[in-house]
C-alpha cells in the first residue's frame, strides 16, 4: 500500500483510477458518463421536447443530482457541434435558440443504444439515489463557498485572502479526516 499525499489514507499500488488533479489534491474522476456520452445525453433529453441551453443545464443538474452541472461553455459548444452534425436543429424563440432533435439525431439515439445502457449504469453507480438530499445540500454550501471565494478573491487584500487560505486548508483537512473515517 501507498498513502496519499493529502491525508495518509493507504491506497493501493498502481496507477490512479482517474487522472490527477491537475492542481494536485485528489485524482480527478471521468465524470459520469463515457466518452461521446453527453453528446448522447443531450439528444435523449432533447428526444423528450425541444429546448434552450439553461434548461438543459437544469435538467442535467436535476438528473445528476446536483453533483454535476453543465456549464454553458459545455452546453452551447455540444449543441453547436450536434446542429452542425445535423443531429439537432435551433430556431430562434422569444430571442433564445430553442432546440430539437432531428430524424438523424433520433437514429443516433437508436444505433447507439448500447451506449444509452452504459451511461445508465454509470449514471446509477455515480449517482446513487441514497442520501441524495443530504448530497444536494452538501453541493450547495460547496457552490456557496465557490462563489464567495471566486467573487471576493479579486478585492480582498494579502492578509484577508491568507486567512480565507487558512480557512479553506482546515476545511479541506477536516474532510479528509471524515472521509478517512
Amino acid at each position: 500500500m501507498s498513502f496519499h499525499s493529502h491525508g495518509g489514507r493507504p491506497r493501493p499500488e498502481g496507477p490512479p483510477p482517474f487522472p490527477a488533479h491537475p492542481h494536485g489534491g485528489h485524482p480527478r474522476p471521468e465524470g459520469p458518463f463515457p466518452k461521446r456520452g453527453f453528446k448522447y445525453i443531450i439528444l435523449q433529453y432533447l428526444k423528450d421536447q425541444p429546448s434552450h441551453g439553461y434548461e438543459i443545464i437544469r435538467a442535467l443538474e436535476d438528473r445528476f443530482q446536483g453533483l454535476y452541472v453543465p456549464s454553458a461553455g459545455t452546453i452551447y459548444p455540444g449543441l453547436q457541434m450536434l446542429e452542425r452534425d445535423g443531429l439537432v436543429t435551433a430556431v430562434e424563440r422569444e430571442g433564445k435558440k430553442v432546440y430539437s432533435i432531428t430524424p438523424e439525431g433520433t437514429r443516433y439515439l437508436e444505433e447507439h443504444a448500447e451506449l444509452g445502457k452504459a451511461i445508465d449504469e454509470r449514471l446509477n453507480a455515480w449517482a446513487s439515489p441514497d442520501y441524495a438530499d443530504a448530497r444536494r445540500r452538501a453541493m450547495r454550501e460547496f457552490g456557496r463557498i465557490a462563489d464567495v471565494v471566486r467573487w471576493e478573491i479579486r478585492r480582498i487584500d494579502a492578509a484577508k485572502l491568507e486567512r480565507v487560505r487558512d480557512v479553506l486548508a482546515r476545511a479541506h483537512q477536516e474532510i479528509e479526516d471524515i472521509l478517512g473515517d
